[in-house]
């Protein structure tokens, strides 16, 4: 990947999420973009979305996101000039899901380890 490529994905990513802070303060609360992956042609790309909270929740606000994604596209088109202002799709990211499932884990095996022993 170039250098104008990540510089271009990182810059996508950071003004989705100061628009998403500052138009949508509440409902974005729970929703941070955790990365933005833009096509070398500039023309599509993806955006990884991380959202706290139960299934639900996750649901509608990915929903809610889907709807806005014509006004996050227009916003970014203003903010960032490029040849052309990407097609963003919004992908939920499941890492954080698991890094805290796996923190639970580890959490759990500590409190079962008995006390006095040092692990091998």
């Amino acid at each position: 990947m170039s250098n104008r490529l990540v510089r271009i994905n990182e810059l996508v990513q950071r003004e989705l999420n100061a628009y998403l802070r500052k138009r949508y303060q509440s409902e974005a609360a729970a929703l941070t973009i955790t990365s933005v992956e833009i096509a070398p042609d500039l023309k599509t790309g993806k955006a990884h979305v991380a959202i706290l909270g139960d299934a639900a929740y996750v649901a509608a606000r990915m929903e809610w996101l889907q709807k806005r994604a014509g006004e996050l596209r227009r916003e970014v088109g203003r903010q960032i000039v490029i040849k052309w202002t990407p097609l963003i799709e919004y992908v939920l990211d499941e890492a954080p899901a698991r890094a805290a499932r796996v923190m639970q884990v580890l959490e759990e095996i500590d409190r079962q380890a008995p006390r006095g022993t040092s692990p091998e």
